[in-house]
């Protein structure tokens, strides 16, 4: 079992369990179609950890949008350079 879930401050910092399990489901996914992992993985880590460890380190948040949608939102480097860009 992954220890960080067997504390509260994942929990905590995400805003509840079912948040925290949506957050992780729907990350799990974008990755596993092509988004890239905002942490480095270690070797042995399994892709679950990495996005636990994003979730711990702030590098993806639960957004939910006007018609109760809920999405993984990370902000990936270029993302950020660009928008740097643009002001």
């Amino acid at each position: 079992m992954i220890e960080a879930l067997k504390s509260n401050e994942i929990v905590d910092k995400v805003g509840g369990r079912f948040k925290l399990a949506v957050l992780v489901q729907k990350r799990l996914v974008d990755v596993t179609f092509g988004a890239p992992l905002l942490v480095e993985r270690r070797e042995g880590q399994t892709l679950m950890e990495a996005v636990i460890q994003e979730v711990l380190e702030g590098k993806i948040t639960l957004e939910i949008d006007g018609g109760g949608r809920r999405a993984a939102r990370a902000a990936a480097p270029t993302e950020v350079a660009e928008e740097k860009d643009e002001d």
